[in-house]
């Protein structure tokens, strides 16, 4: 009898790109990965992949064995997600996608109150900074920003709006100077993201974008992001809600004001199930009770 999982693993190494990443992402070693791949292509009589310098390309006949895969994973998924959905029930588990500032410091907090309420109901969280796929039950529940994203059958509601500003450390501001208009941060370093500019950056009455002339420091994780603020590197974008935990940071700029809107997503029919309903309205709940925390780095309510 054929093992379908193996088009399944094709379909693994096909999106990741190598067999190494892709046992990575399955959550098997190497060798097992390279055994199912080799007995799946001995039963065809040729290859799925190219292989090389450690990365794995389609063949022809790969290209149709992951188009059929990808087929089959998508209705095992909606299998998984019609029998989620039939569930009224206030037990079981529900998995809450994150980015890692808002999933490791308020989402734990917003959510000890529906712990209480719900004892019945365990919660997982899982921090990931690109979005999880829904459809594909990577998640229950995400926090995204700025929408819902392109994936289709998926509901979302904005549950708050983030506000940011230009943050440096006392200690930079001593040294360097404080800028008193936004031309003057040209002659400022910069502390940024590494994944592109989330909050975005000052221009001029003009329209003109005014950039620092170096880049001191550069993170992927909002803490560090924040952390190299603090240290003294230069001046940056983030979050009141971060800045206001760092006593050593300095608003810079103030009438300078920046935002990303942040959505509560599910897929519309895990959305049916009573333990996910019930996550996804407490969350929104609790984002609207602290709305000045997050628009304004007020104290949270939590």
């Amino acid at each position: 009898m054929e093992d379908w999982s193996d088009y399944l693993v094709c379909l693994a190494i096909s999106e990741a790109g190598s067999l190494t990443a892709a046992a990575h992402q399955l959550g098997v070693s190497q060798p097992t990965v390279t055994r199912r791949l080799q007995a799946l292509e001995q039963r065809f009589g040729e290859p799925v992949f190219e292989r090389e310098n450690g990365q794995a390309r389609l063949t022809p006949l790969g290209q149709k064995v992951v188009a059929h895969a990808a087929r089959m994973r998508e209705e095992a998924s909606a299998i998984e997600r019609a029998v989620v959905a039939q569930d009224q029930s206030l037990s079981g588990l529900v998995v809450i996608s994150a980015s890692e500032g808002i999933g490791a410091d308020w989402l734990p907090r917003a959510l000890v109150s529906f712990h209480h309420m719900n004892p019945g109901i365990g919660v997982e969280i899982s921090i990931k900074n690109h979005s999880a796929n829904l459809a594909d039950r990577e998640a229950d529940i995400a926090l995204r920003w700025n929408g819902p994203g392109t994936q289709q059958s998926l509901i979302g509601r904005r549950g708050a709006t983030v506000g940011a500003g230009l943050y440096a450390s006392k200690a930079y501001l001593e040294k360097q100077g404080r800028p008193s208009r936004v031309e003057d941060l040209a002659d400022h370093t910069c502390v940024g993201w590494s994944m592109g500019d989330y909050f975005g950056w000052p221009n001029t009455a003009e329209g003109a974008p005014v950039l620092p002339h170096h880049i001191a420091f550069r993170a992927n994780s909002p803490t560090t992001h924040v952390r190299g603020l603090e240290a003294g590197f230069g001046i940056g974008v983030t979050s009141h809600r971060l800045a206001r935990q760092y006593p050593d940071l300095e608003r810079v700029l103030p009438d300078f004001n920046s935002s990303l809107d942040l959505w509560v997503v599910a897929h519309e029919t895990v959305r049916k199930s009573g333990r996910i309903r019930a996550a996804y309205d407490h969350i929104i709940e609790q984002m609207t009770a602290d709305n000045a925390y997050f628009t304004r780095g007020a104290a949270s309510v939590l």
